[in-house]
């Protein structure tokens, strides 16, 4: 049983209570919320008289079903994400919670706003109507994805009823070398746990990998914790992570700063920590990945051929064979040179600053291959503005790119940025099941931003090893 991890007492700082269940009631620190999953958390507490217990502990935002063009003008032309982002506006007057507005220079993706204003820090727990609040725990915190359901109490209780985790210690040790990336390190943990793996389980990332890491990289690792089935996923707060805090608009500041960095510090695992199991993974046998199934854990390096079949399971056998089938692509091929068709740089796991930095060092001098479409798409209003002072959105321009306003887009498609029939996309995501970029036969191949920069240019998957040569 682990004992003494960064889950373990930022669990008991903020267990209020066991219930008759035999689940803890947890305190949440902090609320974020967006357009498409409070409409109905909010319709339920007005049907039962209540109200938003701790508005000063909630903040919203508008992301997934608004669109990446023209977003100043309103009514969207999409009559579902009007309706959808009226309703949160309503929802809110009047309760006291902060609404990050587009064009306030605050919106964004909720995964991303949050840490970059500063409401994101260690030792809290933090909750969302989004599966990848497991985003936050980058900061040394607890991040809860919550349903609609949840997300009503939440707003009326503050709290929430779960059940204990058991905490994996999952270490990468090594070095990443130029073309591998956070996103290849988190595809190749998936690939060899499962994405039923972590089920009932926390992980706790750590290594010499993960201590070189820039806060960006950590995001991108502790968001895809969810895809690999682990409720939370964190890294123990260090240097980097208050370096990247301070100064931050809803950081504390002064002598307040430096006593919260005292208490940060004594949030982090002990050295006499105690796990449930532990893994260790090394650089080494990291390539470029790219998935080619229906899951982020059906995945191979960009120097190696799809699975055989007879390497699975009896079970595992049929899901790859359906994918397979959906796919169109064959067992004991390359994945190397698969043609695509869309290129999506953006989504809560890839949208970040240095994400687009990594994308434009790619596609600076180069085009963009004729055959496909490219849109790169910023986590916030901040990192768009920060992008264009570097000039970073005239590179995709020229090579051919298209360069959106912040929004969740092509992740999710539950906006006008959608796949249509049986496209290939590389995208720089989290999931690629059937269907989730918005055409039911659509194709996704999650990677990292540089390698979906150089397959846009390319026409197909390449190993972005030999485009930065």
């Amino acid at each position: 049983m682990a004992k003494n991890t960064l889950y373990n007492k930022i669990w008991g700082a903020h267990k209020v209570d066991t219930l008759p269940t035999g689940q803890d009631q947890i305190f949440i620190g902090l609320h974020l919320i967006h357009e498409v999953t409070t409409p109905q958390a909010f319709s339920g507490m007005k049907e039962r008289g209540a109200s938003v217990g701790y508005p000063q502990r909630t903040f919203a935002t508008v992301d997934h079903i608004i669109p990446t063009i023209k977003q100043l003008q309103r009514p969207y032309q999409d009559t579902q994400a009007e309706i959808m982002s009226k309703a949160l506006e309503d929802n809110i007057e009047g309760t006291g919670i902060q609404f990050f507005k587009p064009g306030s220079g605050k919106q964004g993706i909720v995964h991303v706003i949050g840490p970059e204003l500063g409401l994101t820090r260690p030792g809290m727990t933090i909750a969302c109507g989004d599966s990848h609040t497991s985003t936050h725990g980058a900061f040394g915190s607890l991040g809860f994805g919550i349903g609609t359901t949840e997300v009503g109490l939440v707003l009326e209780t503050q709290t929430l009823a779960l059940n204990p985790f058991k905490v994996r210690r999952i270490n990468f040790n090594g070095t990443l070398t130029n073309g591998l990336f956070a996103k290849d390190v988190i595809l190749k943990i998936i690939q060899q746990l499962g994405v039923k793996g972590g089920i009932g389980h926390a992980y706790e990332f750590g290594g010499d990998v993960f201590d070189a890491m820039s806060m960006d990289e950590r995001m991108t690792v502790c968001n895809m914790s969810i895809e690999g089935g682990a409720r939370i996923g964190y890294v123990n707060p260090d240097q980097t992570t208050f370096d990247y805090i301070n100064g931050r608009e809803y950081a504390p500041k002064g002598d307040a700063f430096n006593e919260a960095v005292e208490n940060w510090k004594a949030t982090a695992s002990g050295s006499d920590a105690q796990y449930d199991d532990t893994v260790t993974y090394h650089t080494d046998d990291l390539s470029p990945m790219v998935t080619w199934g229906v899951t982020p854990g059906q995945s191979v390096g960009v120097v190696d051929n799809l699975p055989a079949l007879n390497s699975y399971s009896e079970d595992d056998r049929k899901v790859a064979e359906s994918a397979y089938e959906y796919m169109q692509f064959k067992p004991e091929t390359p994945i190397k040179g698969k043609k695509i068709d869309v290129a999506f740089i953006g989504s809560c796991t890839n949208s970040r600053l240095s994400d687009i930095r990594e994308a434009a060092k790619v596609l600076e001098g180069r085009k963009v291959n004729p055959n496909v479409q490219a849109i790169v798409v910023p986590g916030s209003e901040q990192i768009k503005e920060a992008a264009e002072k570097e000039g970073l959105h005239e590179i995709f321009k020229a090579a051919g790119a298209e360069w959106r306003e912040a929004g969740c887009s092509m992740c999710l498609a539950m906006n006008p940025d959608k796949l249509e029939g049986d496209q290939v996309c590389a995208s720089t995501s989290n999931r690629n099941f059937m269907g989730r970029q918005g055409s039911p036969t659509g194709r996704t191949l999650l990677m990292s931003p540089a390698m979906a920069a150089a397959a846009a240019c390319e026409g197909a998957v390449v190993d972005v090893r030999e485009v930065l040569k």
